[in-house]
């Protein structure tokens, strides 16, 4: 007997028809003798409609708090269908909040990050023989109010489940049959690969491959967690996600787009010690997530240095350097929302030289113009038009895996 830990994201039970398939899906490791544990997130598009609905009532923005307090439905609603499908079906399942199933977070609303979790209930729920099912994406703080984990945060449910749990096998189920090479809606030749590293998994999901939240891939490397990662719709093998890999290192393992990306100029900065600093450590202050940073040379007395952040922080981001125009002493600040971060990654590419020249002659040969670079030993990203996103990406993918 085994203990399963089974994740299904929105898509996996948008309808009736998907949630009878996939309660047909845990049923038939049910009936195996092994313990269920299933996570689910809202249904199809249930978590933006309810954000909709808040900007009805206020377009300015509502209160994270009370945002984290309407979201939170959306997977209550989804664990309880389920659990009446299973029942139906004849089995016995039992649903159970976040709170319920023991997620304490801290209290970063719209975003908070798991702190702990007591699988007290859960075991004892188990032990009566039932299927448990889980809403993911939230929990409860401090104070007890609910918190959510942001997007890809059913991923993270999971994760910590099976982690806390010390469970077997962890599997994540989406609208795709594993990890492909490039997102296959538009490389029409990429590639479904057995296996990936958690190295180069984490680096594909935060560079922009939204097969796997990156905060899930980066607890199940601290915490050894094997992932499968399958497709709900068809019963065929998935990608493993694990720390080592079989087979030789390939030189690149994907290709990832993201478009989700705006490039912001600070423009006239002092030349001295210390600026730079100055400004990013306001930003982090108020958790902004910086990605590529590039500094010109200074010239008389003054440089600029420009960075990208994700589109939805860049308004707020723009606020905080504009208010501290007086103490940072800039000319002015540019933002340029049309633009996407194309990335490679592959462990391989620490033993090979000339992986960034192959890249940049893929790019010239598509006509496609770099604005920022940024590397490391495992990846290489560039900032390009975002017009030229998808021929950038089939253009690099073809040079390197075709």
């Amino acid at each position: 007997m085994s203990l399963i830990v089974k994740k299904f994201g929105g898509s996996s039970v948008a309808n009736a028809e998907r949630v009878f398939n996939v309660a047909n899906r845990v049923i038939e490791d049910y009936k195996k003798g092994n313990d269920i544990v299933v996570v689910v997130s809202a249904q199809g598009d249930t978590t933006d409609d309810l954000i909709e609905k808040a900007l009805e009532i206020n377009p300015d923005g509502c209160s994270k708090r009370e945002l984290d307090m309407l979201l939170s439905a959306g997977e209550q609603i989804s664990i309880s269908l389920l659990a009446m499908a299973i029942e139906k079906l004849g089995y016995p399942a039992v649903s159970l909040l976040g709170w319920q199933a023991g997620f304490k977070t801290d209290s970063n609303y719209s975003a908070a990050r798991i702190k702990s979790v007591d699988p007290e209930r859960i075991r004892a729920e188990l032990d009566k023989k039932n299927i448990v099912v889980v809403a993911g994406f939230q929990g409860t703080n401090k104070f007890d109010d609910i918190t959510t984990l942001g997007r890809g945060g059913s991923d993270t449910s999971a994760v910590a489940i099976a982690a806390a749990m010390n469970a077997d096998l962890c599997q994540i189920y989406t609208d795709v049959d594993g990890v492909y090479t490039a997102d296959p809606r538009i490389v029409k030749n990429a590639q479904k690969m057995n296996e990936i590293s958690y190295e180069e998994m984490l680096e594909l999901a935060t560079l922009g491959a939204q097969v796997l939240n990156n905060r899930s891939v980066e607890m199940a490397k601290k915490y050894g967690i094997e992932l499968e990662v399958l497709s709900s719709l068809e019963k065929k093998p998935g990608t493993i996600v694990k720390e080592y890999v079989s087979m030789e290192k390939m030189l690149i393992k994907g290709v990832a787009k993201d478009n989700n990306v705006s490039r912001i100029s600070v423009v006239g900065l002092e030349d001295v010690p210390g600026v730079a600093f100055k400004l990013f450590n306001m930003l982090a202050a108020k958790k902004i997530n910086i990605d590529i940073i590039l500094q010109s040379v200074g010239r008389d007395g003054t440089k600029d240095i420009t960075f990208t952040v994700p589109k939805d922080q860049r308004a707020t981001t723009i606020d905080i350097i504009n208010n501290a125009k007086q103490s940072l002493k800039f000319i002015d600040v540019f933002f340029d929302d049309n633009v996407s971060k194309i990335s490679i990654v592959g462990a391989g590419m620490e033993t090979h030289p000339g992986v960034a020249a192959k890249m940049f002659e893929a790019l010239f040969d598509s006509d496609v113009n770099i604005q920022m670079i940024s590397t490391s030993e495992i990846k290489i990203s560039v900032l390009i038009d975002i017009n030229d996103s998808e021929k950038a990406v089939n253009a690099v993918h073809s040079k390197f895996i075709d």
